[in-house]
């Protein structure tokens, strides 16, 4: 089997992260981690955090990825420069807050930024923020709703969104999805906002940044891969839970594939 690309996120939210991926790269195999133990990052101290990639990173290059992608944005603000100072021989790749693409393509749009706490202070995501606010941005420290995703309770999540996003109801235009486990309820997110609303989320742009580094390092698989395996760890001690959650990513991977 040719050497996979390793991603990690903490928990099922980086399975948007590697579905864009596998459009522009199908011909990989991938080693995705979700460390569902450990979730919500956004929660703990940059120290654990960076502890918890550290000891990621390791098992994945003990799985032989030749790249590594971090799907988490809390992960990426604390401890991409931690981690790439240490592994400097292996590509990583982090997923970056999609604040900019508000600025490029929809800039007097009035914006709500969703993240995770964690992201919403990191020094990262303030001085993007600082360099291409609109002021007409609300930001939005989304605690606990990365958990309550994971759960996969539709009922908890639509109460969430109605009681944090009520005050947003019919004024907002454009949405930064900051965590990548938000875009699995873009959906319930327009519903509670009440009107059309444009999304914007990192993903794309990783997948094509990734393709670009692979390609720079001729790392990247160009025959067409018949057998493209693609595997699945999750640190839940649940059996039944893992096997769900296994069951959610394959479904999730198939939809516009």
């Amino acid at each position: 089997m040719d050497e996979p690309i390793g991603i990690f996120d903490s928990g099922i939210g980086g399975v948007t992260v590697l579905k864009e991926i596998v459009k522009i790269l199908p011909n990989e195999n991938y080693f995705y981690y979700s460390d569902s133990t450990n979730n919500p990052y956004g929660d703990k101290k940059d120290c654990e955090i960076i502890d918890i990639c550290d000891k990621i990173v390791n098992k994945l290059i003990d799985e032989k990825c030749k790249a590594i992608v971090i799907a988490c944005n809390t992960a990426s603000a604390k401890a991409s420069r931690y981690l790439r100072e240490k592994y400097k021989n292996i590509p990583i790749i982090a997923i970056e807050p999609a604040y900019k693409m508000v600025y490029d393509n929809s800039y007097e749009k009035t914006t709500l930024v969703m993240a995770t706490k964690g992201t919403i202070e990191s020094e990262k995501f303030n001085l993007l923020f600082k360099k291409y606010n609109n002021h007409k941005t609300y930001l939005l420290p989304c605690i606990g709703l990365a958990d309550i995703i994971e759960s996969g309770d539709t009922n908890k999540i639509k109460n969430y969104l109605n009681k944090n996003l009520g005050i947003y109801k019919n004024r907002i235009e454009n949405v930064v999805l900051g965590c990548t486990h938000y875009p699995l309820i873009k959906k319930e997110i327009m519903q509670s906002l009440g009107n059309e609303i444009q999304f914007f989320d990192g993903a794309t742009s990783l997948a094509r940044h990734l393709k670009n580094i692979l390609e720079e390092k001729e790392m990247l698989n160009k025959k067409k891969n018949k057998n493209q395996n693609i595997i699945f760890i999750d640190t839940s001690t649940k059996k039944d839970i893992r096997v769900l959650k296994e069951k959610r990513f394959y479904e999730y991977l198939k939809k516009d594939l």
